[in-house]
């Protein structure tokens, strides 16, 4: 009889708490509504203003800023109110989600929106709305494929610098006198500015008429030892310099490889007879191939973005031999001031990128697992 009763006495709070939850899952669904709708409607009215449509609107976009920010608190808060102890948990998400949008998604919107238009800082009429005609200047325009297939020169170049990077990873991983003085050697260029290396390279040690690498080609025979004057040239020495300063980044990489490989594979090879060669290339290779591939892609995108030097030491010349977009990019906004035309370079370089990477990665999977 007493147990009944308690059944019945227990009944009205699991009741109550029921109610409870549906009110606060109500109340969190209009809130999340509402933030929202409040966030929409400013951005919706500062982007009509923005492009001249109505006179309503702010002079900056900071207060966009507030209102997201606001209306971040107010998903947040939401979250908790509509899933309780999950939404507690996923308040530990949503900063990361929240700045992800605010630093990558809404500037790419933000980059097409300027995409479209005809804006040069040096005209007195201002942005105005042109749609794809910056795209079909981009298509007719000589050097700005000519830079992509400079990109193309510079991103095959780093297989080179990653053969040399691990003939040096293998050299300092063997049993060698000095090894450790050889290692902080290796590793000084990296820790240079690429504008220092520009300058003190580029402008002094390759200098046509005094610097000491052309005295040098000189004394040797090289009757005009120019190296920023024909195309090619220009090129080699440019990506000399780049490799200079990232190999040992390539090198330090597979360094740690190499020295966390177990010991006992490389054993067991000589015990069955492989020479160097054939250690290397069955076990050693095999084994550091994962780490390989993510040096690699890791450089690729480095040198996707290689502008420093080329502005420096080159300007993109000799007639735009060694410019790369990155640079050619940068000369359209500080020579041209033409911020749409220069927007619309960059989102389409950028589309590349994520297409080329894509591919790569697709690609060193199955080749991975092909291997190993």
């Amino acid at each position: 009889m007493q147990s009944s009763v308690d059944t019945a006495d227990a009944v009205p709070p699991k009741a109550a708490m029921k109610r409870a939850g549906r009110r606060r899952a109500t109340v969190g669904r209009i809130l999340i509504g509402l933030a929202s709708l409040v966030f929409l409607l400013v951005l919706v009215v500062q982007v009509l203003h923005a492009a001249g449509a109505i006179a309503a609107g702010f002079s900056t976009w900071r207060p966009i800023l507030i209102v997201y920010l606001l209306w971040a608190t107010a998903f947040g808060t939401a979250q908790v109110l509509m899933r309780g102890e999950r939404g507690q948990r996923a308040l530990f998400l949503l900063p990361a989600v929240f700045f992800t949008i605010a630093v990558v998604i809404f500037p790419t919107i933000f980059g097409l929106y300027i995409a479209s238009l005809d804006w040069n800082l040096s005209s007195i009429e201002g942005p105005h709305f042109s749609g794809l005609d910056n795209v079909r200047a981009m298509l007719s325009d000589t050097y700005y494929w000519n830079a992509l297939g400079n990109m193309v020169f510079y991103s095959v170049a780093v297989l080179g610098e990653y053969a040399i990077a691990f003939a040096l990873a293998l050299l300092l991983s063997a049993e060698i006198r000095a090894r450790k003085f050889f290692r902080v050697i290796f590793l000084l260029p990296m820790m240079l500015s690429p504008v220092a290396v520009s300058w003190m390279i580029g402008k002094s040690l390759l200098e046509y008429r005094f610097g000491p690498a052309a005295t040098l080609a000189r004394y040797l025979g090289w009757d005009n030892p120019a190296f920023f004057a024909s195309p090619w040239m220009a090129r080699f020495t440019i990506q000399a310099m780049d490799a200079w300063v990232s190999i040992p980044f390539i090198m330090i990489i597979l360094l740690a490889g190499l020295q966390a490989m177990p010991k006992e594979v490389q054993e067991a090879a000589k015990v069955d007879g492989a020479n160097g060669w054939q250690s290397f290339w069955h076990v050693t290779f095999p084994i550091m191939l994962p780490v390989s591939i993510t040096v690699l892609i890791i450089r690729i995108i480095f040198k996707l973005k290689l502008a420093d030097i080329v502005i420096n030491v080159t300007a993109g010349g000799p007639g735009g031999a060694t410019d790369t977009v990155s640079s050619f990019i940068y000369r359209v906004y500080r020579d041209r001031s033409n911020v749409g035309y220069g927007t619309a370079l960059a989102m389409v370089y950028l589309l590349l990128i994520i297409v080329l990477l894509t591919l790569m990665l697709r690609l060193s999977k199955r080749w991975t697992q092909r291997v190993t």
